[in-house]
């Protein structure tokens, strides 16, 4: 592919040949089937309980880009999966036999709901990074920002004392990790706490099998439910906000557990919640950071996908309005976004179809040439920002608990 197909905005630089990997899909896909030893923390890692093979076609054009991009610099992408015999079974990496890393309904195969594979991806992630290091990110963030150089001036920078990644949904006063991007070393302090807490919400009354109701433990006292849900209606019955709200919490309670355990200070474990995040947790701004296409299309999914499937203009051809504005979409996630996260799962109940869901529905749409999203793809796989996002700016706050992690008071 012409590297020069289209206009690089501004505070951007191309990345030089030898260090992207430009062979075939097929032998991309071959690398990505056929996993490396792990030798290192720099592992990128992702989940899709039927493998890579059955993946949505433009969600493996995301790894794919991962691949492509950050395995020249030592990354190994990997898709794991359930698969019997696959050599990406989460078995081949974790003991799924163990209490103490899974739940009783992981174990037996008995998590149920309208999102069992999300919950059965939820489970992964800690188990993961504690015991390799390295990202897991959802198989629909596709990579913007330089991952490399965040990872080595942080993570692997033994004079750093950051030591957490992600993006913090919500202003500085918030303590509200996204789950969809994680990054740390091996044994991290901070994961190890939420995976405790994680597993205890879900050995509650004789052991769940769904995050159904998790929402009000009193194991996560204090940490405010998600807000600013709207209605919606779904079979002829209506779901006020605060119902809303609480479907919602217990959808990402991976995510309150994190609010939590930063909101902890447990004098018996040697915790200080507050403090390490203020200290040791380099978040991004969620909005900009993972977000900027729907905030700038005020989350209507298909005026996203109609504007992304727009062409540029031809040579001579004036630009039109909606041309104007998708152009200003790309360029913006481009030189500001770290990422941009596709969003599907129970916020469609919520909001109805979103760019990710319809660039499913439409088979190929993501990855037309000349149109403003095969831009978008271009710009994640030849060029890279001139700078790093910001890191918020925590202060210590206010507990939400004092008190031991696994007891009530």
């Amino acid at each position: 592919m012409d590297k020069n197909m289209y206009p690089m905005p501004d505070g951007m630089h191309a990345i030089a040949n030898h260090l992207l990997d430009l062979r075939p899909d097929t032998e991309v896909d071959h690398d990505l089937l056929h996993p490396a030893p792990i030798t290192s923390e720099k592992n990128v890692w992702f989940f899709w309980h039927s493998g890579f093979p059955n993946m949505h076609p433009y969600t493996q054009r995301n790894i794919r880009a991962w691949h492509r991009r950050f395995s020249p610099e030592g990354w190994a992408i990997r898709v794991i999966d359930r698969l019997p015999c696959s050599p990406l079974n989460i078995g081949n990496f974790l003991d799924t036999t163990d209490p103490r890393t899974f739940p009783r309904a992981f174990i037996d195969g008995t998590i149920g709901g309208d999102y069992a594979p999300q919950h059965t991806s939820d489970l992964v992630r800690w188990p993961l990074l504690l015991k390799y290091g390295g990202v897991y990110a959802d198989v629909g963030l596709m990579q913007l920002g330089d991952l490399e150089r965040v990872w080595s001036e942080t993570v692997a920078d033994p004079a750093s004392p950051l030591d957490v990644l992600s993006y913090n949904c919500g202003g500085v006063e918030e303590r509200s990790l996204a789950n969809y991007f994680l990054a740390s070393g091996r044994d991290n302090a901070l994961f190890a706490r939420c995976h405790r807490l994680f597993l205890e919400l879900w050995a509650a009354d004789g052991g769940k099998v769904s995050t159904e109701g998790m929402h009000s433990s009193p194991l996560l006292r204090g940490v405010p439910l998600m807000g600013q849900t709207p209605s919606f209606e779904e079979n002829g019955k209506t779901y006020g906000p605060e119902e809303v709200s609480r479907m919602l919490t217990d959808y990402i309670t991976q995510g309150q557990v994190m609010s939590l355990v930063l909101g902890l200070v447990d004098e018996e474990g040697c915790w200080d919640g507050p403090r390490y995040c203020a200290e040791r947790v380099y978040a991004i701004e969620y909005m900009v950071g993972s977000q900027l296409i729907n905030e700038m299309t005020a989350w209507d999914g298909p005026k996203a996908f109609r504007l992304m499937s727009l062409s540029l203009p031809g040579d001579g051809e004036a630009e039109s309005a909606e041309q104007e504005q998708a152009r200003e979409i790309v360029e913006s996630c481009l030189q500001k976004s770290f990422g941009f996260k596709l969003a599907h799962g129970m916020i469609l109940r919520v909001l109805g179809e979103t760019l990710g869901s319809l660039w499913r529905k439409h088979d190929g749409s993501d990855n037309v040439p000349g149109t403003y999203a095969h831009w978008l793809r271009h710009g994640t796989m030849y060029w890279n920002q001139d700078g790093i996002p910001p890191r918020m700016d925590f202060q210590v706050i206010e507990p939400f608990k004092r008190g031991p992690l696994l007891r009530e008071k």
